[in-house]
């Protein structure tokens, strides 16, 4: 069961690092939609868990990217 797990979790990796971009971009999305809904109030704490998010994302292949 383990085994099946931990291919189960490199297969999750292996697409996040294909379609990273994408992912960004629905991070980007989520994240306006949860500022509308609470009227800005959460702004800087929104902003800030999405860099980091986009950051994870980034570095998932080992390597030190650049945010866009």
């Amino acid at each position: 069961m383990f085994e099946s797990l931990k291919n189960l979790a490199d297969k999750a990796t292996d697409l996040a690092r294909e379609h990273s971009d994408v992912l960004g971009q629905g991070l980007e999305k989520v994240g306006e939609v949860i500022d509308d809904r609470t009227d800005g109030k959460y702004s800087g704490q929104i902003d800030t868990g999405v860099e980091k998010a986009k950051d994870f994302l980034r570095n998932l292949d080992g390597e030190q990217k650049t945010a866009e």
